[in-house]
């Protein structure tokens, strides 16, 4: 699985919105939604971050077993 489609997932399945979760992580919503489209990947400290927002580990991220 891609690390965008992840994030949606995530995102679409805990009910928030893009513009809340780039709020929540500090970033713009447009950079989230690059993230989301695969467009752009997030950097260490923001990939943090999203696995703590969602309390994951960073191999469900990137979906590593």
């Amino acid at each position: 699985m891609q690390l965008g489609k992840k994030l949606k997932e995530l995102r679409v399945s805990h009910n928030l919105t893009q513009e809340y979760l780039s709020s929540v992580l500090g970033i713009g919503r447009v950079n989230y939604t690059r993230y989301e489209n695969d467009k752009v990947r997030p950097d260490y400290e923001t990939l943090i971050k999203i696995a703590d927002f969602y309390d994951v580990s960073l191999d469900e991220l990137f979906d590593r077993k």
